[in-house]
């Protein structure tokens, strides 16, 4: 089981904008709005209106639903032009291998972040071999997102972006 506060605090302060795709029930999402603060707020899209009701709930319930923003997507795409150069920083945690055009998806989250924006992407070393990865990394890079280093995040494999 990963921590999702020690993933996700060296990245995240008051007042950001995160876009997390894929949240599931928002076992990273509720720690991300607690890390952003009242001023912040946590984009939350995914393609599964059960999973996106369950992270309502608990959302809820941890009193931080007024920071979340909850999006249904569709397969192939997001719902995010009103993000375009507004997000701080974007998670995609263990869901890109999932996608059936990543190329896409790193189109739409290079758009969506700032100059100077980061994208942590970390994929489960057991289902994601090699080069697999290193395919993902490529497309991120086609994107124009820039390498910055591989965090070591325990049965993983990730990489942190950059937008120049």
């Amino acid at each position: 089981m990963q921590d999702p506060a020690s993933i996700l605090a060296p990245y995240l302060r008051d007042g950001m904008t995160v876009l997390e795709p894929g949240p599931g029930m928002g076992f990273f999402t509720l720690v991300a709005a607690r890390l952003v603060g009242p001023a912040g707020r946590v984009v939350a899209v995914d393609i599964q209106p059960k999973m996106l009701a369950a992270l309502k709930r608990r959302a809820g319930k941890a009193r931080l639903l007024d920071r979340i923003d909850i999006r249904l997507a569709q397969p192939e795409s997001m719902p995010l032009e009103d993000l375009d150069g507004a997000a701080d920083f974007v998670l995609a945690f263990a869901m890109v291998h999932e996608l059936p055009d990543q190329a896409r998806f790193f189109a739409q989250v290079a758009a969506a972040l700032k100059p100077g924006a980061s994208l942590l992407l970390v994929e489960p070393a057991g289902h994601v071999k090699p080069p697999m990865f290193d395919a993902e990394l490529k497309l991120a890079a086609d994107a124009g997102l820039v390498l910055d280093g591989r965090p070591s995040i325990r049965r993983t494999r990730a990489a942190l972006f950059h937008k120049p």
